[in-house]
């Protein structure tokens, strides 16, 4: 018999843990993770994070906010104005940090130098191909130490899957986490919707999320491109 409908589940929020305990070391991230762990013996005070969507960016700004009293403030919030007070605690994380207005992001590297301030700066790309007018700053972007995250392997996507099933008290058996792994690209961002759409699902259709709803989603999507 189907465990009943989680209804609970419907009206809450599904937030994913940044705790340090959640985090999933792996050879994508190892120098990354190493980095933020090394804080505050860095290569600068000044540091880029890349990775393209749901690699970890977040989880790893979070980690090292909480150990160095980081504010965290979004790139398109930042503005030239409240810059003093961001950094009011000496360590900022700016995520996304090309979606900065150029005139703030510069006065922020500025500023930050001037008072020796830790910045970690979080994108997609690196710093030194950000589209940018500003000439000083463009050179200043060119000189930040750049670390990358790199796409998992299969080892770090199953245990993914489970960590974001587990967020949303989801309970997955190994065969459908295997079934997962092995039917989305091999991305964080692929692992995410894919938990959130078995999630639906099961509780859709009252049932518990099986290997076969697990296939009878893919198979119903894969119908649905093809029509």
């Amino acid at each position: 018999m189907p465990p009943p409908p989680r209804q609970l589940a419907l009206a809450l929020d599904h937030a994913e843990s940044y705790a340090r305990d959640d985090f999933l070391p792996g050879p994508c991230n190892e120098a990354a993770l190493k980095l933020i762990e090394s804080w505050p013996d860095w290569p600068a005070r000044a540091v880029a994070l890349i990775g393209y969507e749901g690699s970890g960016k977040s989880h790893l700004a979070s980690i090292w906010a909480k150990a160095a009293g980081a504010r965290v403030i979004s790139g398109h919030a930042l503005t030239p104005g409240g810059i003093p007070v961001a950094l009011a605690t000496g360590a900022l994380v700016v995520e996304e940090a090309p979606s900065a207005d150029e005139r703030a992001l510069f006065h922020l590297l500025n500023l930050a130098r001037e008072e020796g301030a830790f910045l970690l700066l979080t994108a997609r790309a690196a710093p030194s191909i950000w589209p940018v007018a500003i000439a000083d700053l463009a050179s200043r972007l060119r000189a930040l130490p750049v670390i990358a995250l790199q796409p998992p392997d299969d080892a770090i996507l199953r245990g993914v899957i489970v960590k974001l099933a587990a967020d949303r008290q989801l309970v997955l058996d190994e065969s459908v986490v295997r079934y997962l792994s092995t039917h989305i690209e091999r991305s964080f961002a692929a692992a995410r919707a894919a938990v959130i759409a078995l999630d639906n699902e099961a509780l859709r259709q009252g049932r518990a999320p099986t290997r076969a709803l697990a296939a009878q989603l893919f198979r119903d999507r894969a119908g649905e491109a093809t029509s």
